[in-house]
């Protein structure tokens, strides 16, 4: 199904004016957004949106951008809401970003100007393939480029033009929301679902062009104490039991088989992320992430295991674990309402790219979401490489997603 005028896609544009906006979210921080600098992307999306004739689009005091596309139809529709996050991870720079679009790529490795040592190469990315004769949009080598998840604000924010200037594409009530903190583990904390009042939602958040998301890991987090025997260094001998010492030991200790680098696919892992402490009293933090919930607990277990033997050499120390609740799969929610994902499926295959149905071996605001009362898959948004300085998009992978977004917005008026 084809549009009856051109869409002048202004995704392009967007994308390459928000990236070169800091809005790196900090994991350390206690204040909400974990930084100030989110909002001035969030205020330019405001301005951008009340520019169009969104007129309702507001910044709230958390930092979430709320707008309504209205409906244009006599249908009773069912809301539906699009979301991506403006923040970019902690792991790699985000300020100072200098994207560079890569036109008319014919399968070379792309070398970044700015750190020739960062080469994205053919061999490494798979995906590169499938990109010959497209634009490809990198960093310079310096900087992650954001496209984690500037491709999929730039694209929804695209689509919300193309509504607003094209009354044929008939729909219902879109809203809108954009998040902070996504990053850090606390974009959805303070959304307020009832004011979106959407029956279902979706993140645009997802990596390759085609890809559906309907399954998250579940996630725990886990923080390991341990008690050890302090003394004075010249007089230790035989009474000195390093809690530093062991945290390390339990960390070496630890099964290869259940470590991030030694798993894939359907595959669980328990992953120590930090580790802090002195010679009495140190602390190991964990994330624990399976598809299957009840392996949560096991892989909790290992950890418990894993202390109790090192332990035994340190009989005078002593540990504990606690255990907190991240997110769950969202699968458990979606699977109640197949049709959310079932109508994106068919809007991704009315774009010309053949839908696939993947799992998340993480995580997205769309996890916690669903479990709020908003059922909410993902949809691919064309990022690569995310939270690295190889990151990259393509232009055309983009305009897909803008088609697509476009499309479920028909498919549910179609329906209803």
């Amino acid at each position: 199904m084809s549009f009856n005028s051109p869409l002048n896609f202004t995704v392009t544009d967007r994308f390459l004016r928000y990236v070169t906006i800091d809005t790196q979210s900090d994991p350390a921080s206690v204040s909400f957004p974990s930084t100030q600098k989110q909002k001035n992307l969030s205020r330019l999306l405001v301005e951008e949106l009340l520019a169009i004739g969104v007129t309702d689009a507001h910044l709230d005091d958390y930092g979430y951008v709320y707008a309504t596309i209205p409906s244009n139809t006599t249908k009773h529709v069912p809301v539906i809401c699009f979301c991506s996050h403006v923040d970019t991870a902690p792991d790699c720079s985000g300020a100072n970003v200098k994207p560079i679009v890569h036109k008319n790529y014919h399968g070379q490795d792309l070398v970044l100007p700015d750190d020739l040592t960062q080469v994205i190469k053919l061999s490494e990315h798979e995906d590169l393939k499938n990109q010959i004769g497209h634009d490809v949009i990198t960093a310079s080598g310096l900087t992650l480029l954001g496209a984690d998840n500037k491709a999929g604000v730039a694209e929804i924010m695209d689509a919300c033009y193309q509504l607003m200037n094209h009354p044929e594409i008939k729909h219902g009530n879109i809203r809108i929301l954009f998040t902070p903190d996504e990053e850090v583990g606390h974009g959805v904390d303070h959304v307020d679902i009832a004011k979106l009042g959407a029956y279902a939602g979706y993140t645009i958040d997802g990596e390759s062009a085609g890809n559906m998301e309907n399954e998250t890991f579940s996630a725990d987090g886990a923080r390991l104490t341990i008690q050890g025997v302090s003394s004075h260094p010249g007089f230790a001998k035989g009474k000195m039991e390093s809690a530093i010492k062991i945290a390390g030991e339990i960390v070496a200790a630890l099964p290869n088989e259940l470590s991030p680098e030694h798993t894939e696919e359907m595959e669980g892992f328990v992953h120590p992320v930090a580790i802090e402490g002195h010679v009495e009293t140190a602390g190991i933090d964990f994330i624990i992430r399976d598809f299957d919930e009840a392996n949560l607990k096991a892989h909790a277990d290992v950890i418990r295991k894993t202390a109790d033997g090192v332990l035994k050499q340190y009989p005078n120390s002593t540990y504990t674990l606690a255990i907190s609740e991240q997110y769950r799969n969202m699968k458990n929610v979606l699977e109640q309402h197949p049709e959310i994902v079932a109508n994106a499926m068919e809007a991704i295959n009315r774009t010309g790219l053949k839908a696939k149905l993947c799992s998340i071996r993480g995580g997205t605001d769309g996890s916690r979401l669903s479990f709020m009362g908003l059922p909410c898959p993902n949809i691919f948004a064309g990022e690569h490489a995310f939270h690295s300085k190889q990151e990259w998009v393509s232009v055309q992978d983009m305009q897909k997603a803008v088609e697509t977004i476009l499309h479920l917005c028909m498919i549910w008026e179609e329906k209803a």
